[in-house]
């Protein structure tokens, strides 16, 4: 364990709230270089890499006015924003209309991830309280962890702002629209500031936090449908604000005060809330369980479920809405294709004939795509679970080692499926209200279905380092990352089909562009069950660190 070293003399009675922050912001810095370095270049790559491909795919007027109409759709609204320079839809609108809200969006994920890292979680581990037996105020590890989320998010504006300026952009609106996005992230880091110290677990403090971005993010959204270039509601949301820069459009900069104050606002708050509870503890204390456990809890399946519930219920809810909104544009991509010879390509290089094929296999590609980050995250807390001490209370009672691993992973198999099965309803109903298919409902399902092997399979990768690896199981990340840009970008990028086999998710076919092979729908099912059982073997050789 590595902690700060921090001076022993004492601070003068003014700033002693404050003491030690300078060390230990350049302790997390330190510590999170890697982490930063790639969150910063990744953001900015996202966005100069979709200028570049926007750009070779819409090099036209015409094609740009053609991508506009299908912006009007209100599904098409709630994944971009409030339509500004939809009369003359010029490159740079569309990055600030439908690019930068994905960008937003990471950028608060960052922000919080880091807040509730720095600041929650150091308190749950014990380490805080280590720190704080140095010279060390009360508030300094909020400060320098909101020192450190503000540099990261103004290193993510500044690499954005290069960027599209390379990408032949004018600099001054990618000035504004980066300044958009990294004040955008810091609001939302702020938010995590306050729910840190609401609560005594960090993943209540990140989900807090990420709630009222889902809240900020469908509040815009709704207010954005109701009324082209947004009405009141809109105004209410955080995320919005930053949309309403009107870069590249019609440029002003008086909107980016608002997530200034508000991110002042909530840091006042945090700093009030931070001198109101002691260390580890939280303004809103844990209820008292029940005396007697339920039967539901009467095995380590139960316990398994009773864990994940909240998350099954989140991304089930999450994936039916966003099938919905994707299903929605079933009807517009024809249209969208016809008058474009790059899209027809495109689609074309899916093997499908029918645009629509090819738009809802993508689609379905997707979500599963997310599902397999859900299940890597859900066997991962098995590391969470360990870390804390509450596996050793478990596996002190008869509970046997291999009995408790199968049951994580059935409970993990088990909510993979439904989750699939709430994308393909969501996007196969919607999809069937606009083109009058009935049958595009079990369509769908068939193709969110046919991914599951691959999910099965990066929950075995990540089981598999748990019992093998402990210290490093988080090494399952990257394998997600890695499947998500060949699933996302692989096609557009013209990787090698050797490259784009590297992914599971590229051995599963694209239902209904492709024609379903069970082969190698076997193959992978196979590979899953053996990385399970491989998995259970090593997890139940090894030692269980003990409290």
């Amino acid at each position: 364990m590595t902690t700060p070293t921090v001076p022993a003399t004492a601070p003068a009675a003014g700033p002693r709230l404050f003491a030690g922050s300078g060390v230990l912001l350049r302790f997390a810095l330190r510590r999170d270089r890697v982490r930063l370095a790639v969150w910063v270049l990744s953001l900015a790559a996202l966005t100069v890499y979709g200028a570049v491909v926007l750009d070779a795919t819409y090099p036209t007027a015409a094609d740009r006015q053609g991508r506009a109409a299908v912006q009007a759709n209100p599904a098409a609204v709630l994944l971009s924003g409030p339509g500004y320079g939809l009369g003359d839809y010029t490159l740079g609108a569309i990055i600030a209309n439908e690019v930068a809200l994905a960008v937003m969006v990471a950028a608060a994920i960052m922000s919080i991830q880091l807040v509730v890292r720095n600041t929650r979680a150091e308190e749950e581990s014990g380490r805080a309280e280590l720190v704080r037996a140095g010279v060390v105020g009360r508030r300094a590890a909020l400060t320098a962890t909101l020192l450190e989320t503000a540099l990261a998010n103004a290193a993510v504006a500044a690499g954005m702002t290069a960027g599209l300026a390379v990408a032949g952009l004018a600099v001054v609106d990618s000035l504004a629209l980066a300044a958009g996005i990294g004040v955008t992230g810091l609001t939302f880091g702020a938010v995590a500031a306050v729910t840190a110290q609401l609560t005594e677990h960090s993943r209540a403090a990140s989900g807090a936090a990420l709630a009222v971005l889902a809240a900020a993010v469908l509040l815009r959204g709704v207010g954005d449908v109701m009324e082209r270039g947004g009405s009141l509601l809109s105004w209410l949301s955080p995320v919005g604000w930053a949309q309403q820069t009107r870069a590249f459009v019609d440029l002003r900069w008086w909107p980016l005060l608002l997530p200034v104050a508000l991110a002042v606002v909530l840091t006042a708050v945090a700093y009030r809330l931070v001198g109101m509870r002691d260390v580890g503890a939280g303004l809103l204390p844990d209820r008292p369980g029940p005396a007697g456990a339920s039967p539901l809890l009467s095995g380590p399946g139960s316990l398994a479920f009773r864990l994940q519930r909240a998350a099954v219920l989140s991304w089930a809810t999450a994936l039916l809405l966003m099938g919905m909104v994707f299903g929605s544009l079933a009807d517009e991509v024809a249209a969208m294709v016809a008058g474009n010879a790059r899209l027809q390509e495109a689609f074309a290089a899916l093997g499908a004939s029918d645009p629509t094929d090819a738009f809802l296999g993508a689609t379905a590609l997707y979500l599963a795509l997310g599902v397999g980050a859900f299940a890597v995250g859900s066997v991962l807390r098995l590391r969470t679970e360990e870390a804390a001490g509450r596996t050793e209370l478990l596996l002190a009672t008869s509970l046997d080692r291999r009995r408790y691993l199968a049951a994580v992973l059935g409970v993990t198999a088990v909510a993979s499926l439904l989750l699939l099965v709430a994308a393909g309803l969501g996007t196969g109903t919607a999809a069937a209200a606009v083109r009058g298919d009935a049958a595009l409902v079990a369509t769908q399902l068939g193709a969110q279905l046919v991914h599951l092997p691959a999910v099965l399979v990066l929950a075995g990768v990540a089981a598999l380092l748990v019992g093998l690896v402990p210290g490093g199981a988080a090494l399952a990340w990257p394998a997600v990352t890695w499947t998500l840009v060949l699933g996302l970008f692989g096609g557009l990028l013209g990787l090698p089909e050797a490259v784009l086999r590297t992914s599971p998710f590229g051995w599963t076919p694209v239902i209904p562009a492709e024609a379903f092979e069970p082969a190698p729908v076997a193959v992978l099912t196979l590979v899953a069950g053996l990385l399970a059982v491989a998995a259970v073997g090593a997890f139940r050789r090894r030692d269980v660190p003990t409290t």
